[in-house]
């Protein structure tokens, strides 16, 4: 693994994190679409899938393991605890509405990277004693892709962040225009979804994300 679970080494590949949407493919291959992300600086990787079937999901993420890996930056799968497994990931991330982290950590050994989805400082310090590595936080702003997240305020984020002991990502409508507004907050990165995968120049788009976050996050 080209890298640890120690908080301040993981909070590095938290920079930018980014979750991937097909959506947006417009012809592309998502792996096409994946590996512009990575030349662009993405720092982190979540293949997020709703729609695929098992098979295809894991030729997917097999595929994006062997991409990331090049790239020396984790593959973290959403929700999918059996894919992630199966494909050799660096990790899992998990929602509310999902097994409990204690049961997915269960599952994938001490060794893997778990990230769980919370909204509250309670929520947060559940999810870090229930071994946690790493926490999403959002949605910060209103978002198109996530329609049933609720939004966390900017103090709620800030107490999240100082409450816990482990990296904080904010999610949720983040773009390259608002994002210098978190600056302050305390997160380890931001986690952006079509900020990078609906953009026509991903590449690009990946690289004035990485600007910012280096600027006002790390």
């Amino acid at each position: 693994m080209p890298f640890t679970k120690n908080p301040d080494d993981l909070a590095k590949k938290l920079l930018l994190y980014a979750v991937t949407d097909r959506t947006w493919l417009d012809g592309r291959t998502l792996y096409e679409c994946a590996e512009q992300a990575l030349k662009g600086g993405a720092t982190c990787l979540q293949l997020r899938e709703k729609t695929l079937d098992a098979a295809a999901f894991l030729k997917e993420a097999l595929d994006l393991k062997k991409l990331s890996a090049q790239y020396q930056i984790p593959l973290i799968i959403n929700d999918q605890v059996q894919i992630a497994l199966d494909a050799d990931a660096d990790g899992i991330h998990v929602g509310q509405d999902d097994m409990t982290a204690v049961e997915v950590r269960r599952l994938i050994g001490p060794d893997k990277i778990l990230g769980v989805s919370v909204q509250t400082v309670e929520q947060a310090l559940k999810a870090q004693e229930q071994g946690a590595d790493y926490l999403g936080v959002g949605a910060v702003f209103s978002t198109s892709t996530k329609t049933d997240a609720d939004d966390v305020s900017g103090a709620e984020l800030k107490n999240i962040c100082q409450a816990v002991s482990i990296p904080v990502v904010a999610i949720g409508g983040i773009t390259a225009e608002n994002a210098p507004a978190l600056g302050k907050s305390g997160i380890a990165g931001i986690a952006v979804v079509s900020a990078i995968f609906a953009q026509k120049d991903i590449r690009t788009s990946t690289a004035r994300l990485k600007d910012l976050c280096e600027r006002y996050f790390s």
